[in-house]
């Protein structure tokens, strides 16, 4: 029997049993850090999973309000875009790696190794905020 976690369509959603609709909902990710949102299950759901990021985008509202900087303009100090631009640059050469194995004839083991790396730098990529 085919679990519902297990199936790589619906990763990620979950049925709405307490109204016993069977009704899938995707997870909600945090509007500022990206983690998952737990729902309270009444009520709008909650956009942000700590308070702290809710103060967070509160204050890169207030930063950009009244500026020329767009409302959805994120922010960065000099040392955050290096920083950034440091894991974006991991995640390439993982992937021109794979590349480059797969156009050389790599065996399964050393493309699952590379693979795993470029997935390890594309999360480490992830959640920047």
């Amino acid at each position: 029997m085919l679990r519902l976690e297990s199936c790589p369509v619906t990763a990620g959603m979950r049925t709405d049993t307490e109204t016993g609709t069977g009704r899938r909902r995707r997870l909600q990710p945090c509007r500022w850090c990206g983690r998952e949102v737990p729902d309270a299950g009444i009520g709008r759901r909650r956009q942000y999973c700590r308070q702290s990021c809710r103060q967070r985008a509160y204050e890169q509202r207030a930063l950009v309000k009244g500026t020329a900087l767009p409302p959805d303009a994120v922010v960065l100090t000099a040392d955050e875009a290096s920083q950034l631009s440091d894991r974006v640059y991991l995640v390439r050469c993982a992937a021109e790696d794979v590349a480059t194995a797969v156009a050389e004839g790599a065996d399964a083991r050393e493309l699952g190794e590379l693979c795993e790396t470029l997935l390890q730098a594309a999360k480490d990529a992830d959640g920047w905020r």
